[in-house]
């Protein structure tokens, strides 16, 4: 018995070992990510893009897009996630990151203190954006103005309070590759990026699974509201018959092929990319068309 106890607990060590090898943050090359030069006015378009106001601005401020003091939550099955502060601020927000730890925070979701961030972050998608466009965002969010609003904790009941845990989930499920592959145009590439990458169209439109991974084979074809109200449509079945003008025309004014006026979440999805340039808002249009394909 004695030597079963002993094998027991040897295994017991070597697979919490594991684990804790496995669960390790895995940051970006901080090499490759000092050779770039932010810029703030191209950031101002990513920022647009990646809707970093929508969440983090603080609740009441919506004349404030701007301020992005955090504090808005976001209900799910795990608990209650929280906006964090992502101004300027050096003690509450960004302030004092490099760079450096503001890209891996975006793109690996890795704080600058080595700790993972929940995948209620979508770095789950921006994973798959240019390196450049993530340093101008960081370029033009550092031009906004600092507030000194602290951060408020999440709700999480155990064992999701343990963010090591998360680093198991992203050795599962955090991917970098591209959803849609296939000889794309050069329209529908753009579009894709935008799609998959910065507008992380992908994280509310495609169902998830137990573990609140993206269904990646149902890639778009809706998914139920976190609200916990509707659904968030599917966009890539046969039923959706809207032409790649009607989804222009709905990214930049808001109105649906029978004149409904957007609503929900998606309203502040629309006031970000109306703020694009036009051939942005048709490349993700021609993006949509080829998920029916």
């Amino acid at each position: 018995m004695r030597r079963i106890f002993i094998a027991i607990a040897a295994l017991g060590i070597i697979a919490a070992g594991t684990a804790w090898v496995i669960s390790s943050p895995r940051p970006l090359d901080s090499a490759a990510i000092a050779g770039l030069h932010g810029e703030a006015e191209a950031g101002r378009v990513v920022f647009l893009a990646a809707g970093c106001g929508s969440c983090h601005r603080g609740p009441g401020r919506d004349s404030d897009p701007l301020i992005l003091s955090g504090g808005r939550s976001f209900a799910s099955d795990f608990g209650t996630f929280r906006a964090p502060n992502i101004s300027p601020d050096p003690v509450h927000g960004i302030g004092g990151w490099s760079q450096t730890d503001f890209v891996n925070a975006v793109m690996r979701g890795i704080s600058p203190e080595g700790a993972h961030y929940y995948p209620s972050f979508p770095y789950t998608s921006y994973i798959r954006a240019e390196k450049q466009d993530i340093v101008d965002l960081h370029a033009y969010m550092m031009t906004l103005p600092p507030d000194a609003t602290p951060s408020e904790p999440h709700d999480l009941g155990f064992p999701f309070t343990i963010r090591r845990g998360v680093g198991l989930w992203k050795a599962l499920f955090l991917r970098d590759g591209w959803v849609m592959t296939g000889d794309l145009t050069q329209e529908e590439t753009r579009g894709r990026y935008l799609f998959e990458a910065l507008a992380h169209c992908g994280e509310c439109h495609t169902p998830r699974n137990a573990l609140g991974a993206l269904r990646r084979a149902d890639w778009s074809t809706g998914a139920p509201n976190p609200s916990g109200t509707g659904r968030i449509p599917d966009i890539a079945g046969p039923q959706f018959t809207w032409t790649a003008f009607d989804v222009s025309a709905y990214l930049s004014s808001g109105l649906t092929p029978a004149f409904d006026v957007v609503g929900g979440s998606m309203a502040d999805v629309v006031s970000n990319l109306q703020q694009l340039d036009t051939a942005e808002l048709d490349a993700i249009a021609a993006y949509v068309l080829r998920l029916r394909n």
